[in-house]
């Protein structure tokens, strides 16, 4: 029963390769169709921030002028977008529509004592148009949250006192300002709306709101704050489907901000309710607006051809220069960054980018990607399989129909965890399969041939690593079309388990390397469970756990860069159109090679395979960034496997070198 069962799990590896295979052609169309989504839309839009702007003008001798001036400015180095916050009385003020007293100031103005009672806020139009359009906007916010507010009159100006006091008066949200609205369209801005979740939700006022939008050429919003309008009143109002119906009424999308520590509260729900019409905006804050404008260009053209980013948004903010005794700010930096020196906007054009509104991506999800994927499900399970049958062979039947049944339970649970989970376990599984082939090859050929001329040696090791990246790019397949789906496009859901990516294929291969060179993996391991722990084992282990502490830091986007490595990727960047991955044309391609190499005649070099392994799955992984374009992340993988080679012949001939050297003048220290 026993040999049969061997029989059984040993035919059933045929079978799983053609599984495999099975996925790998099942996936083509989904992966067509992402490319066609990923193509849909191509229109960047440069957005600048109002506030920001206005905050800098205050500063300024005639603000109003220099207002204009820097709008005229910013249209022509090519920002066509204005970002309006609601506005508040302190941001009236600012712009010089109103000026607001406390009780104390109209007391001193009246020259009478100040009253017991009654520390209110009396604000005066400096416009008897700003009267008129502002007056009504004011008294109706402050009503609706329970506060009086009667006509004022101060000498010939018109305004208004408003129940409560003025500190507080002045942090109240109003309406986006119409005055200023109306001024930035004259001058050709598009207007994206800023609105917070602060007040409560009014359906009837928010229909009122989103037709005048609409009506000003508004084509997107974005949120201000930790939450999506409607949010704190969703579960008594359902107002997050309320504000969803009314945006799609309008054809109103949404825009979501890259790198927030904690997602806006209800943007997927509300994402998903507005059937995903999305675009994803990169934020520069107003601390990085003084970098130099090279490094500032670069990362806005990385932003729109790596990540899927469709809007640009800019803030500047006035910053008090002791050095200069002036006051100064950073619009002359960014406009220097978009035109001359930093290029930007033409850099972004030379990629195939237009200017203009963004738009949402066209999603491509045919009603037959459901059963194509089907069969990816069960070719990435059969891959999955076949990484156990390496390591324990008998449980490979086994394994295949746990996973079988592991697939049905996570797809009625939850599809997502599905996807994510069988995605994660090819990512693993096709690395380290690829390797531990590699290595059962040179030991196949070290066998039959003990002694093995260079050239030959030279030859089987390029076979060897095109061989071994193939089949480890044979995850991706399965990786692209189990994460197809707009969410991770946009970000809103995140392919987990990075990490363990990194960490699974190098413990792996550690293990396969370590115990199944010899006889047997139970003899293997004794023999090491026996050597002596010498000083020197704990000090590699040290230098090793500070090694891996240092590598997973760098699998993410926080990682610390070392000194000059920025300046290198941007040089690569701009010669090569895309940057390949340093760890895989630096260190891990190369060490594959110089490793297989020199294997061919000393054992011992297999141990490099547990590093160079890191270049197999730094391959899968950056494919698992689906928020970078497919086309990209294959022409960025080519590209370090081309330069890996490269530098590995290097190194090959390097080492050939020392082993030539060696040969000839071993002897004669062996006999000194």
């Amino acid at each position: 029963m026993i040999q049969r069962w061997q029989r059984w799990n040993n035919a059933s590896r045929k079978w799983l390769w053609i599984l495999v295979i099975v996925g790998m052609v099942s996936s083509l169309p989904v992966i067509y169709e992402r490319v066609q989504t990923e193509s849909s839309a191509d229109k960047v839009e440069f957005v600048f921030n109002y506030r920001g702007l206005l905050d800098v003008a205050t500063y300024q001798a005639n603000p109003s002028a220099y207002l204009d001036e820097q709008l005229d400015r910013l249209k022509e180095a090519g920002i066509n977008t204005m970002a309006m916050f609601e506005s508040t009385l302190d941001e009236l003020s600012k712009a010089r529509r109103i000026m607001v007293f406390s009780a104390l100031d109209v007391a001193k103005m009246n020259q009478s004592l100040i009253s017991a009672d009654g520390n209110y806020t009396y604000i005066a139009f400096t416009d008897p148009e700003y009267a008129e359009k502002l007056s009504p906007m004011i008294e109706e916010s402050f009503r609706k949250i329970n506060v009086t507010v009667s006509p004022w009159h101060n000498q010939n100006y018109s305004g208004l006192v408003i129940g409560m006091g003025m500190d507080e008066a002045l942090l109240k949200p109003l309406p986006i300002d119409p005055v200023a609205i109306a001024m930035l369209r004259e001058k050709g801005f598009n207007i994206l709306p800023r609105l917070s979740d602060n007040i409560a939700y009014d359906q009837a006022q928010m229909e009122e709101e989103l037709s005048f939008f609409a009506e000003q050429g508004v084509t997107r919003i974005l949120f201000d704050g930790e939450a999506v309008k409607g949010y704190k009143d969703n579960e008594s109002m359902n107002s997050l489907q309320g504000f969803a119906d009314l945006l799609k009424e309008h054809n109103i999308g949404i825009a979501v901000i890259e790198g927030l520590k904690a997602p806006q509260k209800g943007f997927n729900k509300l994402a998903y309710l507005t059937d995903y019409n999305v675009v994803r905006l990169h934020s520069l804050p107003d601390t990085d607006a003084s970098q130099d404008t090279a490094t500032l260009s670069d990362r806005f053209v990385l932003a729109t051809k790596d990540r899927n980013i469709r809007m640009i948004y800019l803030n500047v903010s006035p910053s008090k220069d002791a050095s200069k005794a002036a006051v100064t700010n950073q619009i002359d930096n960014l406009i220097n960054t978009l035109q001359e020196p930093g290029k930007a906007i033409k850099r972004i054009e030379n990629n195939g980018f237009e200017f203009g509104q963004a738009e949402a991506f066209h999603v491509y999800d045919s009603s037959w990607q459901t059963y194509l994927k089907a069969l990816v499900v069960l070719g990435g399970i059969a891959f999955c399989a076949l990484l156990v049958s390496i390591y324990v062979a008998p449980l490979t039947l086994i394994s295949f129909f746990i996973g079988l049944l592991g697939a049905a339970g996570l797809y009625v649970l939850k599809t997502t965890l599905l996807e994510q989970t069988l995605a994660l376990a090819v990512a693993i599984s096709a690395p380290t399969i690829a390797m531990v082939l590699a290595v059962r090859k040179v030991k196949d050929i070290n066998h039959s041939h003990p002694e093995i001329s260079g050239s030959r040696r030279l030859t089987h090791t390029i076979v060897l690593y095109v061989k071994t990246s193939l089949l480890s790019l044979a995850a991706v397949p399965f990786v692209i079309a189990l994460l197809n789906n707009i969410t991770y496009s946009l970000v809103l859901d995140q392919f987990r388990g990075v990490s363990l990516l990194h960490l699974a294929p190098i413990l792996l291969i550690a293990i396969y390397v370590f115990l199944y060179q010899g006889t047997s993996v139970w003899q293997e391991l004794r023999q090491w469970l026996r050597m002596p722990i010498t000083l020197l084992w704990v000090a590699v282990a040290g230098v090793l756990g500070v090694a891996a502490l240092y590598y997973l830091s760098r699998t993410g986007n926080a990682g610390t860069l070392l000194p000059g490595e920025a300046m290198f990727r941007s040089f690569l960047e701009n010669t090569f159109g895309v940057r390949p991955r340093n760890k895989e044309f630096l260190l891990a391609h190369p060490l594959f090679l110089v490793g297989i190499f020199a294997a061919f005649r000393y054992r011992f070099a297999l141990y490099a395979m547990i590093i160079a392994v890191m270049g197999q799955l730094s391959m899968v992984d950056t494919f698992a960034h689906i928020h970078t374009p497919a086309k990209l992340s294959l022409i960025r993988g080519v590209l370090g496997l081309g330069m890996g080679l490269i530098v590995g012949l290097i190194a090959i001939l390097i080492w050939y070198i020392i082993e030539r050297c060696w040969d000839k003048w071993s002897p004669g220290l062996r006999e000194q």
